[in-house]
């Protein structure tokens, strides 16, 4: 793997456990489908850069963590989520 490769799949890694802990952190405010169908596409995107990972598609690994950090940013920041005490 060259150097952007090495790069990118270390970011991807460290973002990738970031996520882990937060999305393990968090609940929903309500049970409503539309919430927790926007958590299942979170983990389907966490789900993703596992396997890009595992293919050694740095570029699509790296997208999808980040697709995924935005994701959980935007139900904080709408505040259907919540830390769990």
């Amino acid at each position: 793997m060259d150097k952007t490769g090495e790069t990118l799949k270390k970011e991807t890694e460290k973002w990738l456990s970031r996520l882990e802990k937060e999305r393990k952190s968090l609940k929903t405010i309500s049970e409503d489908k539309k919430i927790r169908s926007v958590l299942k596409n979170l983990d389907a995107y966490i789900s993703d850069t596992k396997h890009f990972l595992e293919k050694k598609d740095m570029v699509r690994a790296f997208e999808a963590a980040i697709y995924a950090w935005g994701i959980l940013e935007t139900c904080e920041h709408l505040g259907i989520v919540e830390r769990k005490k």
